[in-house]
């Protein structure tokens, strides 16, 4: 019972430290609510359609204006204009009247006529990314298709024993279909990745930063008034009723750390469980992410996620001296932990020490495998690897976390 009570102690002194701390709750309602709500609403369009466009035309030719129909008849571009110069065009630009402009030179339908490279020049605004994604690809697969009608008519350009294998060849369609993103959208491919990242992240900080706090304290403290236990870690020593501060000998054995580290990781299993029913289960039906897992499936990849997530950031409270060096250092590692997931970039194809990183980290295996239930539909098979390699990392970093702690205390307390 005395370990379940040191388990009850800790558990409330943390969790009246991360209502009372305003930078905790800071870190908490924006990087959580702010932060999720802000993404999924700036990739709300998903995919862009229409975007207004105005072209000029320079070249005034049939294969130029039929260029423009067909950027027109695309979903991703509207053209607005295609009888303004390129002054004209960038005034419009500038009062956002269009996203885009396609330059069409003089010589367009000459290039074409003699057989060589037609060029056209794309700008496009950087207000939003997924405008640019749009333009892009609307006036290349315009492109695309004026190169289709053409083509037949520029054998005259090619050798004579060239000529008849081309034309005996049958043409080949090809379909494609973009897998598991039924929008073929941006934020659909990466929106689901990015909540998970989110919920590491601002873990590792809100745990780092108390850490770091506890520390600093025990500095301030040493240097004012000799080795004088701080008010945490005074608590810390005080569990289980014992008064061995009078002879100067403090308790740190193993189950003492692991009851410190156990009592704090279930407050942060508390608070994240629900953030996770916020970032995972609320804000995809708003924004209509894909949500194919069922909610039993999700709750069970969650459990080891946050105890791995809040084992692997009390582990690494050695390495924070004060609470700002988290805000300083984790929030850059949001795109670096999006591609060590190896949802971006396949992980069989990332040198060998970038895998073994892969490994390390919670966030990495955690995001692929919400990935697989959530956007791809696999069951817990699907994820067994990644499922198995969290629990045994929440084993390690455990025994870390102790160590970690012990270590602090050590530096920290009048041990004699």
């Amino acid at each position: 019972m005395t370990i379940l009570n040191n388990i009850l102690a800790v558990s409330v002194r943390e969790f009246r430290v991360m209502c009372t701390r305003y930078s905790i709750l800071m870190v908490l309602s924006g990087g959580i609510f702010l932060y999720g709500l802000l993404y999924n609403y700036m990739y709300a369009p998903n995919v862009v359609r229409n975007a207004p466009v105005a072209v000029v035309d320079m070249s005034q030719t049939p294969l130029s204006r039929h260029y423009s129909r067909l950027l027109d008849a695309t979903p991703q571009a509207q053209v607005l204009t295609n009888n303004a110069d390129l002054q004209a065009a960038k005034k419009l630009m500038k009062q956002r009247e269009v996203v885009g402009i396609v330059y069409i030179p003089e010589d367009f339908d000459g290039r074409v006529g003699r057989g060589e490279e037609a060029v056209y020049v794309m700008y496009s605004t950087t207000t939003a990314f997924l405008y640019y994604a749009s333009m892009q690809e609307a006036s290349a697969g315009a492109m695309l298709a004026v190169n289709d009608e053409v083509r037949p008519n520029q054998v005259v350009f090619l050798p004579q024993k060239d000529i008849q294998p081309i034309i005996q060849t049958s043409s080949i369609d090809v379909v494609g279909m973009a897998l598991y993103n039924y929008t073929d959208g941006y934020g659909t491919y990466l929106i689901p990745a990015v909540l998970m990242v989110v919920i590491f992240q601002t873990l590792v900080m809100v745990i780092s930063m108390l850490s770091g706090k506890e520390r600093e304290e025990s500095v301030s403290r040493m240097s004012l008034h000799g080795r004088e236990e701080t008010t945490a870690f005074r608590f810390f020593t005080s569990l289980g009723g014992g008064d061995n501060n009078e002879n100067h000998r403090v308790d740190l054995s193993f189950s003492r750390m692991a009851s410190i580290v156990l009592g704090k990781t279930s407050v942060y299993v508390l608070f994240y469980a629900l953030f996770s029913v916020f970032l995972l289960g609320l804000l995809p039906l708003l924004f209509q992410l894909p949500h194919l897992a069922h909610p039993i499936l999700i709750i069970q990849l969650m459990i080891p996620y946050i105890i791995a997530t809040s084992f692997f950031a009390l582990a690494c409270s050695v390495f924070f001296s004060d609470s700002d060096a988290p805000l300083l250092m984790i929030a850059f590692f949001s795109v670096g932990l999006i591609f060590l997931s190896g949802v971006s970039y396949p992980l069989e194809l990332m040198p060998w020490y970038w895998q073994w990183t892969h490994y390390l980290i919670p966030a990495a295996p955690g995001t692929l495998a919400f990935v697989k239930i959530n956007s791809m539909g696999a069951d817990m098979s699907g994820i067994s690897q990644q499922y198995i390699i969290l629990w045994m990392q929440c084993v390690g970093y455990f025994i870390l976390a102790c160590l970690a702690y012990r270590y602090n205390m050590k530096k920290a307390l009048p041990i004699t």
